[in-house]
């Protein structure tokens, strides 16, 4: 079962214990208004904590969000040196919301690649809110589907030179087991993934994990999702009929 029902005034809505969000459209949101691009960036940080508290009040297990991917790097200096800066941003005004709502911040990612302020505030984050106890927040950062499985095989490699795992053992579970997502343990494959902005790919995120992940494509960009917009793609998500391969 990957549901969890609430009550309330989404009675009878069954919210999955993991949603993956592909945040699109805060360049396109801040070009339809005139602005920079990094003035979308800025409105689409504002809106992750909007999000976020509205999925911990559905019950969501994991809220797991694709903030920067390893192709990003490729963008224009200043929009990238733009991105780096947000998580410092982020944490400094929000944490208290988050320690508040009793969120658990882990990321996801290359950390090591990261400037050394942005891993450090990343750090600080992971220490400050590892005690709560309620829905973990997933920042995917500096985060790529292929090079988390390449990442992967080099570790059950290195552990099978070492003779430390016999290549015969290695199934699905010591595979998951070495993605960036076992912090995530039994949650750690979405059962939804939101892509809003209208565009349908899943861009290199979490490919491993999402063999079985139900697919709603939202036209809302994002710095324009809002919580209604969340229980709407939720109940796209309750009408489908997961068989997971079997009739």
């Amino acid at each position: 079962m990957t549901e969890n029902n609430i009550d309330g005034q989404n009675n009878n809505l069954r919210v999955p214990n993991h949603i993956a969000i592909i945040m699109d459209g805060n360049g396109r949101w801040a070009k339809r208004s005139g602005q920079p691009r990094i003035a979308g960036h800025k409105e689409g940080m504002n809106n992750v904590k909007r999000i976020a508290i509205a999925a911990s009040d559905l019950g969501v297990k994991v809220l797991s969000l694709y903030a920067f991917s390893t192709e990003n790097w490729k963008r224009p200096s200043a929009e990238v040196s733009f991105l780096m800066k947000l998580p410092v941003d982020f944490f400094g005004v929000f944490m208290p919301d988050l320690i508040k709502e009793n969120i658990r911040v882990v990321i996801t990612g290359f950390k090591d690649n990261l400037p050394d302020k942005t891993r450090k505030v990343v750090d600080k984050a992971i220490a400050d809110t590892k005690d709560n106890t309620g829905m973990v927040l997933n920042f995917a950062f500096n985060y790529g589907g292929r090079a988390e499985i390449v990442n992967a095989t080099k570790i059950i490699a290195r552990k099978a030179i070492a003779k430390e795992l016999d290549p015969e053992d290695i199934d699905e579970k010591v595979f998951s087991d070495a993605l960036f997502t076992h912090v995530l343990g039994e949650y750690s494959d979405p059962d939804l993934l939101i892509r809003t902005s209208g565009e349908e790919r899943i861009s290199n995120f979490l490919l491993w994990q999402m063999a079985y992940t139900e697919m709603v494509f939202d036209s809302a960009y994002w710095p324009d999702f809002t919580s209604d917009n969340l229980v709407n793609d939720i109940k796209i998500f309750n009408d489908r009929d997961r068989r997971f391969g079997t009739v």
